[in-house]
């Protein structure tokens, strides 16, 4: 059996995992057969108003002691399982000075980077597409998402490069290369340059409304040939059904783009997987 980590998985401690603790994902990712699993809870230092509209939140922190002494706890009960301690970094213009503090103040397996909000707006509630055509937001959040990767550095892995594609209201529901391929290609050199992960984030690929994006083959190819290696496996899970979610399908895409492995982390190394 191939060895699968899921490494983007939201428990209790985030502010939108009530519905999954560490151990129940836990044991359902066990149950699943995957090798391991990463809780990389949300941290967003800066919320925009319009989404507290909807969902009344203050900045999306989580306890990371908590979080990594339940992971710690879990662990023991779970012997034969891997559970990683990771975190997933909003990036935001305004608050750098924060994650950095932050990250150099905690110690993870694993650090997500990924762009939730922008332009004080959140593409969830729609809010980012008012006034903006499919390229314009789309190769937006894409700019935005280069501009803080590259300052921040510190991260293993590039989240859900296509988030914004998943809730957008156009016909064109998925990003492809062609149309932004100087964009893509700032991106995904820094990552191959820097021995970092691009995610493959399964929660895009399924119905919103009628609408089912794609992941482009493209885009691995290109990454394959600027020096590429790290493709990293994410359900996104926000309750204990999703973990692994799949996984097998998007391993197969993954080696017919030429990857011969799948890689995630562990105390911030880098570990190779063959698919």
């Amino acid at each position: 059996m191939r060895k699968f980590y899921d490494n983007h998985n939201h428990s209790q401690f985030s502010f939108d995992g009530a519905k999954a603790s560490v151990e129940t994902s836990a044991r359902a990712a066990a149950a699943k057969g995957l090798a391991g699993i990463c809780f990389t809870d949300h941290c967003d230092f800066f919320v925009p108003a319009m989404k507290a509209e909807f969902e009344h939140l203050i900045p999306e922190q989580f306890d990371i002691r908590a979080q990594q002494e339940e992971i710690d706890r879990v662990q023991k009960l779970m012997p034969d399982f891997r559970i990683f301690k990771g975190i997933e970094i909003g990036l935001e213009i305004r608050c750098r000075e924060q994650i950095r503090a932050l990250l150099s103040e905690n110690t993870f397996d694993q650090v997500i980077a990924s762009v939730h909000y922008l332009d004080d707006t959140d593409p969830f509630w729609g809010g980012y597409y008012r006034d903006k055509d499919w390229k314009t937001a789309y190769g937006h959040y894409l700019e935005t998402i280069f501009e803080e990767m590259s300052w921040l550095g510190d991260f293993d892995i590039i989240g859900h490069f296509d988030y914004v594609a998943r809730y957008a209201p156009y016909p064109q529901c998925s990003i492809f290369y062609n149309d932004f391929p100087d964009i893509f290609d700032s991106i995904l050199k820094y990552l191959a340059e820097h021995g970092k992960a691009l995610e493959i984030n399964t929660k895009t690929y399924q119905d919103y409304n009628g609408r089912t994006p794609v992941l482009d083959r493209n885009i691995l190819l290109r990454f394959r040939e600027l020096g590429g290696e790290a493709i990293s496996l994410g359900s996104d899970s926000h309750n204990p059904e999703r973990p692994g979610d799949k996984f097998s399908y998007f391993a197969d895409f993954i080696k017919s783009c030429g990857f011969g492995y799948t890689a995630h982390f562990s105390r911030r190394r880098i570990v190779f997987e063959k698919i």
